[in-house]
């Protein structure tokens, strides 16, 4: 039997980053169960997107403790994470404005440096864009892009130089239950560890993980596209573009290569983790030409190069649990619905916060907020600016 102060089930961005911010606090004696390696499952397969826009303000506050944490990545982890500051421009049409006025204006009520910028602006940015069915954009100039994979990594380094176990290669079974609280984990070679505290970080995976134990997180899994492209011109070091008149984003790559992201999720694709197609279909590529060749027609020479899928682990209102959740002992933290590259750095914090202290030691970030029973009261997370047709991820 191994022991523990606490067990981390998952090895990939949020579990690495809870073992990070535990080892932070002096909790060093941690061990992370990883099945593959770090980083293996569905991290590698983010876009990446660095913003602070939420209309969630507790979000907002998150995304923006994992900026500062990415702009002094270098420093802190004594390493390149992979973070490009290129900058986030965010563009409504007519129906959103007011919308995206009053989320900018809570934005910066939480400490995000964003402002509203006018369309002769975002036109020297992006000379290649129809800007013509906008009513406003948004600016965020520390926004930007990163690595999943390669920030999991630092964050299980710097954890593990603190003193934390990283078992990777080892499979978790299931619980250890004594009673009503959680005592530990089994694995699949037959050991367990033994812990105080466990924490399920397990994305995708957790529901069918948690739910022998009466644990139910309402997750989805749903399937989610990518489609590089050659824009057949040299863009430079563009800003990030999200559109939400025509519901795409997009961003540069390090080669030159532009990255395509729906952001239409109304009608999203369930999908099988372990079990699902690695690529764009052949109406995903069609929509992206129909979108891209729309909002960008000075790319007169642009080529599809390649593509990729990942899967979202989805609530009911597309926002993240961080909750002590059914025995005790028992953290939960999944269901990041596509947010959580770039709230990691608070994710960790947060579980780490709930292990210590059982609250969060953040006032903008109260844990109530990410409790798991808000979904069986029927108190969602959601904006209280909405836009039209892109909800879910705002």
């Amino acid at each position: 039997m191994t022991t523990a102060d606490v067990v981390i089930v998952g090895g990939g961005l949020e579990g690495t980053a809870a073992a990070w911010a535990l080892s932070q606090r002096g909790i060093t004696d941690v061990v992370v169960l990883e099945r593959n390696t770090v980083g293996s499952g569905m991290t590698g397969k983010s876009s990446g997107i660095v913003r602070c826009h939420y209309g969630v303000s507790s979000l907002a506050a998150m995304a923006t403790v994992g900026l500062e944490v990415f702009e002094k990545a270098e420093e802190i982890f004594g390493d390149d994470i992979g973070f490009r500051q290129t900058g986030y421009v965010v563009g409504v049409g007519p129906k959103d404005v007011d919308a995206l006025r009053k989320s900018l204006a809570a934005q910066r009520s939480v400490g995000v440096q964003t402002e509203e910028i006018d369309a002769a602006e975002v036109a020297r940015m992006w000379p290649w864009a129809d800007l013509s069915p906008f009513a406003a954009f948004g600016w965020e100039p520390r926004g930007g892009y990163g690595d999943a994979y390669q920030t999991a990594q630092a964050f299980a380094a710097a954890a593990r130089a603190a003193g934390v176990r990283i078992r990777q290669g080892v499979t978790a079974t299931g619980l250890v239950v004594d009673g009503d609280r959680v005592t530990g984990v089994r694995t699949a070679d037959g050991d367990t560890v033994s812990a105080n505290t466990v924490v399920v970080a397990t994305g995708v995976w957790t529901k069918p993980f948690l739910e022998p134990y009466g644990v139910d997180v309402p997750i989805r899994v749903v399937r989610e596209q990518i489609v590089l492209i050659s824009p057949g011109v040299e863009v430079g070091p563009v800003p990030v573009f999200s559109d939400l008149v025509s519901l795409q984003y997009i961003r540069p790559e390090l080669g030159g290569e532009i990255l395509f992201g729906n952001s239409d999720l109304s009608d999203a694709e369930d999908a099988d983790p372990d079990r699902y197609l690695n690529r764009a279909t052949e109406a995903f590529v069609d929509l992206t030409v129909e979108r891209v060749g729309t909002r960008f027609p000075g790319f007169t020479d642009a080529a599809i190069t390649s593509s990729y899928a990942g899967c979202y682990d989805a609530t009911p209102d597309w926002n993240p649990v961080i909750s002590r959740a059914g025995v005790d002992g028992l953290v939960v933290a999944a269901g990041f619905s596509g947010h959580g590259f770039k709230i990691a750095p608070a994710v960790g914090r947060l579980i780490a916060d709930l292990v210590v202290d059982g609250r969060s030691s953040d006032p903008r970030i109260p844990e109530t907020d990410f409790r798991l029973s808000r979904f069986a009261e029927g108190d969602l997370l959601t904006s209280p600016y909405p836009y039209v047709g892109a909800g879910q991820m705002r």
